[in-house]
């Protein structure tokens, strides 16, 4: 796939925003003040009769040209930023996950990895059809990253090979593959040994809950006079899944299982995602 060539503005709205702004600054002063220094100092008739337009206000728009032009990057680099904050923020289960756009799963989950210490390059050339979707660099070292937003395919073996020789092509040190779904059993075994890191729906939601900066869990429990017995806590239990997020396989044919009901009863239960292809349930335990 060829590589997209990245445009100047590109390149200054995938810098952080402050950094824009401090550019903006001093590429106003470089050019309002700088072109007439080197013009001193190189004799150029050119240069010395730009920096006299400068003076005399002819052409004043000039130097606020690139500081504009720093700005507007500055602008978009905002918000992205604030973007992804709130998309990460936003996540609350697997469904909350599977409801995004491909293109605001790659968002979250390089937002994600930022949060971990990462790098994080959006390289575009991944798309709803697949391809590396992000590079990360973190202490010297390349890992390629693949999202996989099917909400009911797992993802088998041919996708993971074909990373992998991605990783070979890139000479990367690893590739992460990830989905909100389950790896085949093939994948996992083509996978083993090598520095290829499968991450499925359940562990996807440790990590993104892991970064969130949710508000402490508040757990408290009233005495028979109405006296809080605990007091408001940050509770480690906070990062584990609840129990109605963690999607189980269907024991027939592997598939994510989704959660149904009994058009009777209106009891939940664990129905295949495959059906009517596989008639495969589990009881539901909330």
């Amino acid at each position: 796939m060829a590589k997209r060539n990245k445009s100047g503005m590109d390149i200054l709205a995938s810098v952080p925003w402050p950094v824009g702004i401090i550019l903006g600054i001093l590429a106003y002063f470089a050019v309002r003040y700088g072109v007439g220094w080197v013009a001193h100092l190189s004799g150029n008739a050119i240069l010395q009769g730009l920096t006299k337009s400068f003076s005399d206000g002819s052409i004043p728009i000039l130097p606020w040209m690139p500081l504009i032009v720093c700005w507007i990057g500055a602008f978009i680099s905002f918000t992205r930023s604030s973007t992804r904050k709130r998309l990460l923020e936003t996540q609350t289960g697997i469904e909350s996950l599977r409801a995004r756009s491909w293109r605001q799963f790659e968002t979250l989950v390089g937002e994600a990895f930022r949060r971990r210490g990462y790098a994080v390059e959006e390289t575009g050339l991944g798309g709803a059809d697949g391809g590396v979707d992000l590079k990360l660099h973190r202490d010297g070292q390349l890992e390629l990253v693949q999202c996989k937003q099917w909400r009911t395919q797992q993802v088998g073996v041919d996708v993971v090979r074909a990373m992998w020789g991605v990783v070979m092509h890139e000479r990367a040190n690893g590739v992460k593959i990830i989905c909100v779904g389950r790896f085949t059993p093939p994948a996992m075994d083509f996978a083993r040994g090598k520095a290829i890191e499968l991450i499925d729906g359940d562990r996807l939601l440790e990590l993104v809950r892991e970064v969130q900066t949710a508000s402490p869990t508040k757990a408290v429990v009233a005495t028979k006079n109405g006296v809080p017995t605990m007091r408001a806590e940050s509770s480690p239990d906070r990062f584990k899944p609840p129990l109605e997020t963690a999607t189980p396989a269907c024991t027939k044919c592997g598939s994510t299982m989704i959660k149904r009901f009994n058009k009777t009863t209106q009891d939940p239960f664990w129905g295949c995602s495959s059906f009517p292809k596989c008639r495969g349930t589990k009881e539901y335990s909330a």
